[in-house]
């Protein structure tokens, strides 16, 4: 662990100086088929003590369609307050763009993102842009297979909005590619593309006013927690929103982290692009 990083057994110690909890959904509240009970709990906890918690998500979806998978799940009601997607940022691009004909790359059960838009979705040669919320069969392609339809898109010079920037997903312990896979294979064919969710900053904007809406007050990032599993999202869109983070050490990188000592844990976080303030073994009180 490094200097900057404190291990926590549970987040009890750390949550009276947190007004606001940004918290990752898949890898920290379930694994794609069950929710982690002690993830939950520690959630309702804090809300309990006056924390508000807005669940973040990558998910190429609107919240409404989320909620309802959480319900599925069986993630009761009480550990959150507010749910915001990447979906919900992909929508008001998409919406930016009303009128205009689009070509959607991905599974038809990501089709209630163009809900009540003006979205028209053609064929990929009639397009005059992509929406990438990911791959049409997840279990079973890659970024690979979609090499020449990519390619097509660059040499027509297509901007790809991209509703998912995960690389990758764990569901059930086994790890299936996600939209940002196919963005980030788009643009090293020298296609652009805009993401919608975490790292970047429009989605913590969103969360951030959704929660000081529900609170009813200004709240200062120092008195905010965002909590998720992955580095290259997560932790780095924490310090670049600069937002104190913690990690789940039991989500995306738990093949790399969990068997590890403390000082191997702290060398092995030390050659990550970003480090948290934090980080737990998975979320607990």
């Amino acid at each position: 662990m490094t200097a900057s990083t404190r291990l926590l057994s549970g987040v009890a110690p750390i949550v009276g100086q947190t007004e606001l909890c940004l918290c990752d959904i898949w890898g920290v509240v379930h694994n794609g088929v069950e929710p982690y009970r002690s993830s939950c709990e520690a959630l309702a906890m804090m809300r309990a003590g006056g924390t508000t918690v807005v669940l973040v998500s990558n998910a190429p979806r609107p919240r409404s369609e989320v909620a309802v998978h959480l319900g599925k799940l069986g993630v009761p009601g009480d550990a959150f307050d507010a749910i915001v997607t990447s979906g919900d940022v992909a929508r008001d691009l998409i919406a930016q763009r009303a009128g205009e004909p689009l070509y959607h790359l991905g599974p038809e059960r990501d089709l209630p993102l163009f809900a009540g838009l003006d979205a028209p979705r053609v064929g990929p040669e009639e397009a005059r842009y992509v929406v990438c919320s990911g791959l049409f069969d997840d279990e079973t392609e890659t970024a690979a297979d979609y090499a020449d339809r990519l390619a097509g898109f660059a040499r027509r010079d297509l901007t790809m909005i991209c509703a998912n920037p995960d690389l990758m997903v764990d569901r059930g312990g086994r790890m299936v590619p996600c939209a940002g896979s196919l963005a980030a294979a788009y643009e090293a064919l020298g296609g652009r593309a805009i993401y919608a969710g975490k790292p970047h900053a429009p989605i913590y904007e969103l969360a951030i006013r959704i929660g000081q809406e529900i609170r009813g007050e200004v709240v200062e990032r120092a008195r905010m927690l965002a909590v998720g599993d992955a580095i290259r999202t997560d932790v780095a869109g924490a310090a670049r929103f600069g937002l104190p983070a913690l990690m789940c050490l039991a989500g995306i990188h738990a093949e790399a982290t969990l068997a590890l000592d403390e000082p191997a844990l702290q060398a092995w976080l030390a050659t990550q692009s970003h480090q948290p303030d934090y980080a737990i073994a998975q979320l607990a009180w």
